[in-house]
């Protein structure tokens, strides 16, 4: 591993060093498990008691933690943003050589650039376009008429269904499925009738998708997910809705079709929301929080319980029950007060 110099990081980040610029890192490490020649950060106060005892050649920080440390310290406005583009430098994504395997079936309709790294049995349909430096991992499947951006990797076992298309620089992880049917079903004197679902899923550019994540294809419409949207592991996304530019949202959340979620919203692990709702750009859910109206300003919103002593929560839980007797009993006494007294 070739490393880089504290000078150069400084120099080719905009970093204040104080330390020596002749100093070569190479891997990076927590604050309490770095070693010579590693890089660490502090971006979380939770962590500054460990600063002081780190063994790391150099660590990124604030200014005013920079005083704390024993060691060389990179300053940055933002610590973590930092330290996530040099551990980028010291760590790069392994280079695919461009190539087809054997294994692969491609239709002659399909476009695949040259330069493009197409693993082993991997199913690329009619119509389907495959761009510059893109990578499609072992046992992915591309439906007819998909699209693959530029420098867009897919990881082993995408599935992608007809008509997805996907923008440049992504990075879509292991068992995401893009474009299957979303839940659309109608009623008749008891029976379900399913809707064809005939829109399908756009991408932007310079999106991740997490592991078994899912997308819907549209209904009628297409299901959107903007620019530089981050998607965790095992989300599910229903049909037509639509996510803003610079969006982050975590794990195991749930989105309801036809929603609509506006930009640089950041939406909490296990979140529910509902159908046909819209949410604001700029909108901050916590984890476990149920979304069940839009929420038109921006601001964080909560509804999730925290933890609490198992003894204490079933003691609430049991007041809960008698909420209704105390209601009643409250509004018969303030019915009785705004009695007029007799003289």
């Amino acid at each position: 591993m070739a490393g880089a110099s504290l000078g150069d990081l400084a120099t080719r980040f905009g970093l204040t060093l104080r330390g020596d610029p002749e100093v070569v890192v190479r891997s990076v490490a927590t604050l309490q498990g770095a070693t010579e020649g590693t890089l660490s950060f502090l971006a979380n106060k939770k962590y500054q008691r460990h600063l002081a005892t780190t063994a790391a050649s150099a660590v990124v920080v604030d200014d005013a933690s920079a005083a704390d440390s024993p060691v060389a310290v990179l300053i940055a406005r933002n610590p973590y943003a930092a330290y996530a583009r040099i551990a980028a430098v010291l760590h790069p994504a392994p280079t695919a050589a461009p190539g087809v395997h054997p294994t692969v079936v491609i239709d002659p309709t399909a476009q695949v650039a040259a330069s493009a790294t197409i693993g082993p049995y991997v199913v690329i349909e009619a119509g389907c376009q495959v761009g510059e430096r893109a990578v499609i991992g072992a046992g992915t499947y591309l439906g007819p008429g998909c699209v693959v951006g530029d420098d867009t990797r897919l990881a082993p076992r995408v599935t992608c269904y007809a008509g997805v298309r996907i923008g440049s620089r992504g990075l879509i992880h292991a068992g995401v499925v893009l474009g299957a049917d979303g839940f659309g079903l109608a009623q008749d004197r008891g029976e379900w009738v399913k809707v064809p679902q005939v829109g399908a899923v756009c991408i932007g550019d310079d999106v991740e998708i997490g592991a078994n994540t899912t997308i819907d294809r549209g209904a009628i419409d297409d299901t959107t997910i903007g620019n530089d949207v981050k998607l965790d592991n095992q989300i599910q996304i229903g049909h037509n809705v639509r996510i803003g530019d610079h969006t982050a949202i975590a794990g195991c959340v749930g989105v309801a079709g036809s929603t609509t979620i506006g930009s640089r919203c950041m939406i909490g692990g296990a979140v529910g929301i509902a159908g046909h709702l819209e949410i604001a750009d700029g909108v901050v859910v916590t984890g476990l929080t149920l979304v069940s109206r839009s929420l038109t300003a921006p601001g964080v919103y909560s509804s999730a319980t925290p933890a609490m002593d198992a003894g204490d929560w079933r003691r609430v839980v049991a007041r809960l029950r008698h909420i209704d007797e105390l209601f009643d009993r409250v509004r018969s006494l303030e019915g009785a007060g705004s009695k007029t007294v007799p003289e």
